[in-house]
């Protein structure tokens, strides 16, 4: 993560693995935005870019801003609309552009907004190719003269596409899924998956429910899909007796899963449901980021397949994949990673997925997760104060004995536990995840940590 420039409140804008996040109108502001998409035209040489957006209404604003800056260093600018962050991926790959830029700022809470960035394969920029931009960006940027500007384009017709690509998977029967006449609720807190999750839902043969999918409306919940903010989920799958419910953040590359019970499960099922479906059907080798949950370490054991791990971030999962030929992957925030089909989280990927897996195994999705081990997460934020580093010094020598990963800020395990310290991404933030045999355990040492932190 890097904070490349001081403002005049105490925090700065974030550039990093996730791309770029801040406040609009404080610490985000049009004519940096601005800047930003310029150096990344000139970062792809000037070449075709797909262009998409959430929908936050900072997004309208945002958008001028970043098609100005892209037109004025030359580019081909080919706006796909609001769609999900896959999709401009897909697009990328599908479209041979040079790269793709989207509007959001993904779970964080709606006055935040941002930009990620996407290389020619489809994929975030690695670390490389972020430093390369970086120093872009610090550069004067001289823009193209009238007759060298770049065009700007509306393409439509992309849902379709994405769904599609879907629905083709090795892994999906369309037809097994339609024979069950499963039931779900989608809730897509008004962001991207408002018009893509029921289109697919419905192309499987489901009878939707749509909740809080309007794409004109601002988020009816904090963006995060934990189960704190699914109430609403919860109470529609009970009421419509629904076989499942779903929950996506306001860019769709992170699900969340309610079982038939009005239960929420959890982010780090959302993964094990489709991993264990994948390894299934396919051995191969798992990829998962360090925060990730050990129900994959023992759903991986049963198909004698190997689990590897990474830094927290998406681009790490996927670069790891490609490097190990890995066959599927992901995050425990609900992050699903087939690198066959796209190489990153896809929350539209994951519901089909699981759907074919309940189709499969003819069980209610309560009955399919009681398969899985028993552990308990708590995973909480506070903020990143200025001796961070001293304290993390401090807790080492607190668990002293214990295994050690320096891998992403500092986790501490053994046979029954672990905790992992980390600074966020995308907030000025430093996250705590513990996880236990109890829940009364990892509460305690989310508590402990805390206590050592603050």
């Amino acid at each position: 993560m890097t904070k490349l420039k001081k403002s005049k409140s105490k925090d700065s804008y974030i550039f990093g693995p996730s791309g770029l996040r801040g406040i609009v109108g404080k610490t985000l502001l049009p004519e940096e935005v601005l800047g930003f998409a310029s150096a990344f035209g000139e970062f792809c040489k000037s070449g075709r870019i797909i262009l998409g957006r959430d929908t936050r209404r900072s997004g309208g604003m945002l958008w001028h801003s970043v098609v100005c800056g892209l037109l004025s260093s030359g580019c081909e600018v080919i706006d796909i609309g609001i769609c999900p962050t896959p999709t401009v991926g897909i697009a990328v790959k599908m479209r041979k552009a040079s790269g793709g830029v989207v509007i959001t700022s993904s779970h964080n809470p709606i006055q935040w907004n941002g930009l990620k960035f996407f290389s020619s394969d489809g994929s975030f920029l690695n670390d490389p190719q972020r430093k390369r931009f970086e120093k872009l960006l610090q550069k004067r940027r001289s823009h193209k003269r009238y007759n060298k500007l770049g065009k700007l384009y509306f393409e439509y017709g992309w849902a379709e596409r994405h769904i599609k690509k879907i629905i083709d998977l090795r892994y999906i029967n369309k037809s097994k899924i339609k024979k069950k006449k499963l039931k779900v609720v989608i809730d897509c807190n008004n962001g991207t998956g408002s018009l893509f999750a029921p289109y697919l839902l419905e192309s499987l043969g489901c009878k939707v429910v749509k909740l809080y999918c309007d794409l004109t409306k601002d988020f009816s919940h904090p963006p995060e899909p934990l189960a704190k903010n699914l109430k609403a989920l919860q109470r529609m799958v009970k009421k419509n007796k629904a076989d499942i419910g779903f929950a996506t953040d306001p860019d769709a590359d992170r699900l969340a899963c309610v079982s038939e019970k009005g239960t929420p499960l959890g982010e780090e099922y959302t993964l094990a449901l489709a991993v264990d479906f994948v390894l299934s059907k396919r051995r191969g080798k798992v990829v998962v980021n360090s925060s990730t949950s050990r129900i994959i370490d023992d759903i991986a054991e049963k198909y004698n397949a190997f689990v590897y791990r990474t830094r927290v971030g998406e681009i790490y999962v996927a670069n790891q994949l490609k490097k190990i030929k890995g066959i599927v992957g992901g995050e425990g925030n609900g992050g699903v990673i087939l690198p066959e089909y796209y190489k990153g989280r896809d929350a539209l990927l994951g519901m089909a997925l699981i759907l074919q897996y309940l189709a499969e195994k003819d069980l209610p999705l309560s009955e399919l997760v009681k398969e899985f081990p028993s552990y308990f997460m708590v995973k909480k934020a506070i903020k990143l104060g200025k001796n961070f580093e001293n304290r993390i010094e401090e807790l080492k020598n607190r668990f002293k004995g214990m295994k050690i990963s320096r891998i992403d800020g500092l986790k501490i395990e053994n046979k029954d536990f672990w905790v992992q310290i980390r600074k966020s991404n995308t907030e000025p933030l430093v996250r705590i995840f513990a996880e236990a045999r109890s829940k009364r355990e990892a509460e305690g040492l989310v508590a402990d940590v805390t206590k050592m932190l603050i």
